[in-house]
């Protein structure tokens, strides 16, 4: 599908003193020792060569023997709030960036021991191995260019909502301990990005081609009214809105649901087979052969009334024996496929952001065990990348903010 260019924005603003960026995300904190802490932290992750522990980070910014300790005092013992950070962090944002959508990204973080909050076994089919780690699921602000992480939520099986124990001594509030799963954390993320964004939302792009629940994301954001587009498993279950699909053939009752994929292939389903031209990663162009056809979810009831939900699935025909290309699912079934289809290559820049967050930002290598530490610690990433592609790495020299730095 289509290819998205990788490439840094111009800052229309000029080069912003990391001092004040800061003090523009920051300045709620009640401190001025917390401040500067915030300040030496983003200096750190974006100083520090190779790892970023906190030890090295503190090595980077600050002379003094104790600053390691009163690092990881400001991130994971310090109980500041990191809400208002994100929302001065998105605002800052969408002053710079134009956004084309919003796209989800999941983040793991592979991790030693059981200790780390929200830490847990779980298989990566892209690997084809279990991992133990923490999962992130992130919120970015497309540009077209870029992607910019605003938002995060900590995905908590159960063995960590369910264990009071547990949740003590990770500090996991009650709010954070009900159920939930990927697609309520990005409902989540969609209804706080909604509440605080001064701009038009974009629509909302996301894989979810290896989870089970997408149907339950489609219906809630239907709902709320908000586009979007989707990976989806090749066997998600839907109906076909075509008015030759509406009963089982040669009998009375109703058509049963077909994968996604399944329904596609199918002959009188509704599919409309044509030719899009897609963006390649050079800037060139290429033709490429589509099928698509409006469905429906099947606990959604008839194709008619006001109420109803109808969505356009559509994938890429390409020659037989290769390999399949993905099953799409979106809500803006008025769009023209080439309006769609420049969409459809931003989860691959999403993971190309978290391979980048994770080689020179520091996104695998907090140590913490708290959860308010982990958000401390994705807020102070996620500014010190936006501050990185918006505004050019000003920083102050290293060992700048020795003097003065105490115990957060």
């Amino acid at each position: 599908m289509a290819a998205h260019a990788s490439g840094q924005l111009p800052a229309p603003h000029g080069q912003v003193p990391a001092a004040t960026f800061v003090e523009e995300l920051f300045g709620h904190l009640p401190r001025a020792d917390q401040r500067r802490w915030a300040l030496a932290y983003m200096q750190g992750l974006l100083s520090t060569p190779g790892k970023k522990s906190v030890r090295r980070l503190a090595a980077t910014v600050s002379t003094s023997p104790t600053a390691s300790q009163s690092l990881h005092q400001f991130i994971n013992a310090s109980p500041w709030n990191w809400k208002p950070a994100r929302q001065e962090l998105l605002r800052w944002v969408e002053q710079r960036a134009q956004g084309q959508a919003w796209t989800i990204g999941l983040a793991l973080l592979p991790k030693r021991g059981e200790h780390s909050v929200g830490v847990h076994r779980r298989f990566v089919q892209e690997s084809g191995r279990t991992l133990n780690c923490q999962v992130g699921v992130g919120a970015f602000l497309s540009t077209g260019g870029m992607e910019l992480p605003v938002d995060w939520r900590l995905l908590l099986p159960d063995q960590w909502r369910q264990d009071p124990q547990r949740r003590l001594r990770a500090r996991i509030p009650d709010a954070a301990a009900h159920d939930r799963q990927v697609w309520s954390h990005i409902l989540d993320l969609a209804d706080s990005l909604a509440s605080r964004t001064r701009t038009t939302l974009p629509p909302l792009v996301a894989d979810m081609s290896e989870c089970t629940d997408t149907a339950a994301l489609m219906l809630g954001l239907s709902q709320r009214g908000r586009d979007f587009l989707l990976t989806v498993p090749n066997s998600l279950p839907v109906l076909s809105c075509a008015r030759s699909a509406g009963r089982q053939p040669g009998g009375p009752g109703p058509a049963a649901p077909l994968g996604a994929r399944q329904l596609l292939s199918l002959s009188g389903s509704g599919r409309h087979p044509h030719t899009a031209t897609v963006s390649t990663h050079d800037g060139a162009t290429r033709p490429v052969r589509i099928l698509s056809g409006l469905a429906r979810l099947p606990q959604a009831g008839p194709c008619t009334g006001s109420r109803q939900h109808i969505y356009r699935l559509f994938t890429e025909l390409r020659p037989t024996g290769a390999q399949l290309s993905r099953m799409w699912v979106t809500n803006m079934t008025n769009r023209r496929m080439d309006e769609l289809l420049p969409l459809t290559g931003l989860p691959t820049v999403t993971a190309t952001t978290l391979h980048d967050l994770g080689t020179h930002f520091g996104l695998l290598d907090f140590e913490g065990r708290s959860f308010p530490g982990w958000h401390h610690h994705m807020t102070l990433l996620s500014a010190a990348y936006a501050y990185h592609r918006l505004a050019g790495s000003t920083l102050l020299p290293p060992h700048a903010q020795a003097s003065g730095l105490r115990s957060a």
